[in-house]
């Protein structure tokens, strides 16, 4: 049992907390129960698994199971040791290292009811969270973030995920010119989310793959991409209300594809 804080693999788990140690290991943490549970079921590439040692063994028999049945090593932890490694001020009493996994260009496998979000340059970490569930839950399986773009494996994004991101193919740190590039090797049309662009509801969104593109929070898509030969669409709004929330504004345009294409 992991008793000391000085610990030195205490110590690297706590480490884990930092982009920079996490782009140096290819490893990031995941904290809570039911996020440990999904990656369990979702064959997530766990490392290794860290329990608080007052859990009560029969509480957790069926993850242990689970672990067992994959070969992933699991440690009981001292409580104190645990909030050592973790994120959050009050921890669940589990946590996980999680390999990460690095998708390129030829994962990205697409069919004639392929959805390909981009995401450039969201910086808040509860909004990409979001976006990817919600991404997820539409249908959506390759995703794509623009240098700029926070972190995928920032600890308030993972949070928001909730198990999201162990089912979809994500590529990180892309120049908007290079996704263009594949956007138009592929024959992608390009719908881009702009105040100035025409009616969502008035769009064709039916036919073959598309790509859609939402930018950042102040900002909006860069320059690139608002140069580029892309269809701009709207989500139109009564009262005078001038924008919404990036994580609300993505659901949105995702649903109208939904809707369109009656996929779901």
């Amino acid at each position: 049992m992991l008793e000391s804080l000085q610990n030195e693999q205490v110590k690297f788990v706590a480490s884990l907390q930092r982009r920079k140690v996490r782009d140096e290991t290819q490893l990031y943490v995941i904290e809570g129960w039911r996020f440990v549970e999904e990656a369990v079921h979702r064959n997530a590439p766990l490392k290794k698994v860290y329990v608080s040692s007052k859990r009560n063994p029969s509480d957790w028999e069926s993850l242990r199971e689970g672990l067992l049945a994959r070969n992933i090593p699991f440690e009981e932890t001292d409580d104190r040791v645990l909030r050592k490694m973790c994120s959050t001020e009050e921890p669940q009493g589990i946590l996980a290292v999680v390999q990460q996994i690095k998708y390129t260009w030829e994962d990205v496998v697409l069919d004639k009811g392929s959805v390909f979000l981009i995401l450039d340059g969201v910086q808040d970490p509860g909004n990409l969270g979001t976006i990817l569930r919600t991404a997820l839950a539409a249908g959506v399986r390759y995703i794509c973030l623009t240098s700029g773009t926070v972190d995928v494996y920032n600890p308030k994004v993972l949070r928001s995920t909730m198990g999201a991101i162990f089912s979809l193919v994500i590529l990180s740190n892309l120049s908007p010119d290079d996704v263009l590039v594949f956007c138009q090797e592929k024959g992608l049309r390009v719908f881009m989310g702009d105040t100035k662009g025409r009616v969502l509801y008035q769009a064709n969104l039916k036919n073959g793959p598309l790509a859609l593109l939402v930018g950042n929070e102040g900002n909006g898509p860069s320059r690139s991409f608002r140069n580029a030969d892309v269809e701009r669409v709207t989500i139109p709004m009564a009262q005078s209300v001038e924008s919404l929330n990036v994580a609300m504004a993505a659901g949105i345009l995702l649903y109208e594809i939904v809707r369109q294409r009656d996929f779901l």
